[in-house]
């Protein structure tokens, strides 16, 4: 062994034997109902969550274990430990916030840095706490998570990919979490991803996930995909974790170019509430386990079709953050057409999402859609008056700068009564469009948010 890694080893052991003490000393102090986390606030399942779970196929070469540090609340499940098989190209996107997370600045140097796809790797995820805006400390909580995985699965740190999610500011109890790693060890398994997918939910109401399946050239390619997210959801990402797993077998570069590519149009089409976060994070791994022949050639017809089952799982992902956004009660459709610039297509499209007004209209089924004229005229974008049209649904409330002259006011309430809304809003002056998705703004965002903390 080289003499930095035998120090390396030395340090995450020690790392590790004072985890397990200081979990031990946090179990024995729960027991005695001293310094125990408060137990989790039980919060309604939003009414446009999917009926349940979905049946996610096992992916070769991933296997999954969820388990409770006590990070935050006592008694939750939320740590999610992953192992990917050697042979694991892995891709991402991250959130561009200026205040990012240590995990996410963590992953980000790793991806940037040659991949050692003949050693296996890892993820390991917490909620609870955010471990951002926590200064050098920071890393050093990344490190003590990272070296325990490490050293528990026998892989180089920099194959271990970690995540945290939850309230900012605060020190992370990283001890907690390395001290829950042997047991997440021994349980790992390839039937555990629904396990995973609520380890990582915050003010989630539901565990989300979504899959898809093609034919490659010698054998089916599978993909399984899970999230969280429910607020602080905008742009440039969102407040989201996403992982999703393939056993395709693709290389690290194409994969990340077919992942950059979608995620403008998926993950970074959505808003809740026009917050962005510190620890936005999408890593897709492909384990190349499948019996297909490698995808090498964006050209061939196995690439494509994989690309676009890529597309279709990250979309379906997506979708289901804003359907869990928090107090929703309206999924919200936002198409844009007729913009003399892409940019400008999305500004009119965020400005319609984001607006308060229009949100809390669409709370109330208020077919008020003169505040969606004031958001295309507040976007910057360039707009006519006089060649823009509004519909929602298949209902046109206004054309050619006037209100349509065959409007039908109790029409459009009665509309505006669906748990699902298309708002179409064609500028007319070009040829670029943009759809967003977004939800109403109620009640219930207030009393979430407002006792986050407590």
């Amino acid at each position: 062994m080289a003499k930095d890694d035998s120090k390396a080893a030395k340090k995450a052991a020690k790392a590790e034997a004072k985890a397990a003490k200081e979990a031990a000393k946090a179990e024995r102090a729960a027991k005695k109902g001293k310094g125990a986390a408060p137990a989790a606030k039980k919060l309604a399942v939003s009414p446009l969550a999917p009926a349940a779970f979905p049946e996610l196929p096992v992916i070769a070469g991933v296997e999954f274990a969820a388990g409770a540090a006590g990070v935050k609340y006592q008694g939750r499940t939320d740590v999610m430990l992953v192992r990917l098989a050697p042979g694991t190209s892995i891709a991402g996107a991250f959130t561009k916030s200026s205040t990012r997370a240590a995990s996410i600045l963590d992953c980000q140097a790793k991806l940037k840095g040659a991949q050692d796809s003949a050693s296996g790797a890892a993820i390991i995820v917490n909620s609870g706490n955010a471990n951002a805006f926590t200064g050098a400390q920071g890393q050093k909580g990344v490190d003590t998570v990272t070296g325990a995985v490490a050293q528990a699965l026998e892989i180089p740190a920099n194959r271990v990919f970690s995540s945290s999610t939850g309230v900012i500011g605060e020190p992370l109890p990283a001890a907690k979490i390395a001290g829950v790693v042997g047991v997440l060890t021994g349980a790992l398994n390839d039937q555990g991803i629904a396990g995973a997918a609520r380890a990582i939910m915050t003010t989630d109401t539901f565990p989300k996930g979504a899959s898809a399946e093609i034919e490659g050239d010698g054998g089916t390619i599978r993909i399984a995909g899970i999230a969280k997210g429910s607020g602080m959801i905008a742009p440039d990402m969102a407040t989201m974790l996403v992982y999703i797993f393939t056993d395709a077998a693709i290389a690290p570069k194409l994969l990340q170019h077919m992942v950059s590519k979608h995620v403008d149009d998926t993950f970074n089409a959505i808003t809740v509430d026009s917050d962005t976060s510190t620890s936005d994070a999408l890593i897709v791994a492909a384990t190349g386990k499948s019996p297909a022949k490698p995808l090498e050639d964006m050209r061939a017809k196995p690439a494509r079709d994989f690309s676009a089952a890529l597309h279709k799982v990250m979309l379906d992902l997506a979708q289901q953050v804003v359907m869990d956004g928090e107090g929703a009660t309206k999924f919200v459709e936002i198409q844009v057409r007729g913009a003399t610039t892409r940019e400008d297509a999305h500004a009119v499209a965020m400005s319609v999402a984001n607006s308060p007004l229009v949100k809390t209209a669409i709370a109330g089924e208020d077919a008020n859609w003169g505040r969606i004229v004031a958001a295309v005229g507040k976007s910057g974008a360039q707009a006519d008056r006089d060649k823009l049209s509004i519909r929602f649904g298949d209902i046109v409330v206004a054309e050619n700068g006037w209100r349509a002259p065959g409007y039908d006011e109790a029409e459009t309430s009665a509309y505006m009564k669906n748990d699902r809304l298309v708002i179409g809003i064609d500028l007319g002056i070009g040829r670029f469009d943009r759809t967003v998705w977004t939800c109403d703004l109620t009640h219930g965002y207030i009393d979430i948010n407002a006792d986050y903390r407590s």
